[in-house]
């Protein structure tokens, strides 16, 4: 959402334009909460912490996939190991899995 008037915001002795005001007036606070979840990766239990945003992305996915969380996410770290040898911070992979998936189905405003 581009908002018509240019905002100003001085931090640090710099004038910064805000073009772009990342808090529409929709905008739930809730998502951002984090939420720790058990989750089943290839047979073994863990437990994830991701903000609800990402695990309602993620369910969107296991629905159109017609499977699990777990099993979305099994998926993610078996291919994550295969093509990559693995990744350091799995929950930082889920993050941008979920981005990435939300620019691909046009569902992020910044592929308007």
């Amino acid at each position: 959402m581009v908002n018509e008037g240019r905002q100003s915001e001085v931090k640090g002795g710099l004038t910064k334009d805000i073009r772009i005001d990342p808090f529409v007036s929709e905008f739930d606070m809730g998502l951002a909460q984090p939420l720790s979840r058990s989750v089943r990766l290839n047979g073994f239990a863990t437990c994830l912490r991701l903000e609800q945003v990402y695990w309602d992305i993620l369910g969107e996915m296991a629905k159109v996939n017609r499977c699990s969380i777990s099993a979305l996410l099994s998926h993610v770290d078996r291919q994550v190991h295969l093509r990559h040898g693995g990744v350091k911070n799995f929950s930082a992979l889920v993050r941008v899995v979920c981005v990435v998936h939300s620019l691909k189905d046009g569902n992020c405003p910044a592929t308007a």
